[in-house]
């Protein structure tokens, strides 16, 4: 695609809003800080993406890495990407697997599972994300269920792209979803332009992982989060810097639900949410987790005020 034809099918909608991300303390009394880019007051979701979690590069040997415990989710998917290192997975489903780097995992709650996340000893620096993806209403009490997939580096005119989820860069990752999706690691070439064919239909949200990132000619840095609206055909993403520069793009039809969350819970009302916290602070619902060295991680307190449901911005 020409500079000219990029310009002309992008111009409509190049407005890219500027996501800063919190830093935020992960998995209880032996927490790790991760940095948090979605939910966020501004905006709930992009797509049926609705919680962006960034971390590293982590010295494992001085924090301690990711330990953890048991805990419970409902309504979702969890999606885990790694940059390096490697976490064991178990959860209640009996699957007991590794996250390693350029390999998706994905899990599905449906209506309650829960797991445990630790860093393995072979892990000197562990550094990723951790996704979650809202499922609808028709889908959100689906069986429990987890998919593996170790997708091929594809070739980009400037850089590479590790596609896990949907469709890109003529790549679609066999890992199945319950709404239409995207989500691809994107390597850039220092100084390199790289524009890339999206589905009109989806919005996007681009992560900088490392190095300084144009998208639409609107500078991110590493831990941004830009967020672009539907109606573009293409997106454009330059590399400013003199290094690689790594980013994860995510993309999806809006998703129209109102949703509530709170902690590790999905649903679509507050009553919904106080079922959730009492069936796993009483041992129903969710199963068990074989093989974790430790106890599960209790539900916090739920606020004063009552969970109100929230949907994507307009």
């Amino acid at each position: 695609m020409s500079t000219a034809e990029t310009d002309a099918a992008t111009a409509p909608h190049t407005t890219v809003d500027v996501l800063p991300a919190r830093d935020v303390p992960l998995g209880g009394p032996r927490a790790m800080t991760v940095r948090r880019t979605l939910p966020q007051r501004s905006r709930t979701l992009i797509g049926a993406w609705c919680f962006v979690d960034h971390y590293g590069p982590d010295d494992v040997a001085r924090t301690g890495g990711m330990d953890v415990a048991p805990h419970p989710h409902t309504g979702l998917q969890t999606v885990s990407w790694l940059f390096s290192g490697e976490i064991e997975h178990r959860d209640s489903l009996g699957v007991h697997a590794l996250v390693r780097p350029g390999e998706v995992n994905l899990m599905t709650s449906g209506h309650g599972i829960s797991h445990s996340e630790v860093s393995t000893p072979a892990t000197a620096v562990l550094h990723g994300v951790q996704l979650w993806v809202a499922l609808p209403e028709q889908h959100r009490h689906t069986a429990r269920d987890f998919h593996h997939h170790a997708p091929l580096p594809v070739a980009l005119d400037g850089g590479r792209a590790r596609v896990f989820l949907g469709t890109l860069a003529g790549d679609t990752s066999p890992v199945p979803t319950f709404t239409p999706l995207l989500g691809a690691e994107l390597t850039l070439d220092p100084h390199a332009t790289v524009t890339l064919a999206v589905d009109p239909a989806f919005e996007h949200g681009l992560l900088v992982d490392q190095g300084d990132v144009r998208l639409a000619d609107t500078p991110l840095h590493p831990g941004d989060l830009g967020y672009l609206a539907p109606g573009a055909t293409a997106l454009t993403l330059t590399n400013t810097s003199d290094t690689p520069a790594r980013t994860v793009l995510l993309g999806g039809t809006p998703f129209e639900e109102e949703i509530v969350m709170w902690w590790n819970f999905i649903g679509r009302s507050g009553e919904e949410i106080v079922q959730a916290r009492n069936d796993w602070e009483k041992g129903v619902r969710f199963g068990e987790v074989h093989g974790y060295d430790g106890g599960r991680l209790p539900a916090p307190e739920l606020p004063s005020i009552p969970l109100k449901a929230r949907g994507r911005v307009r």
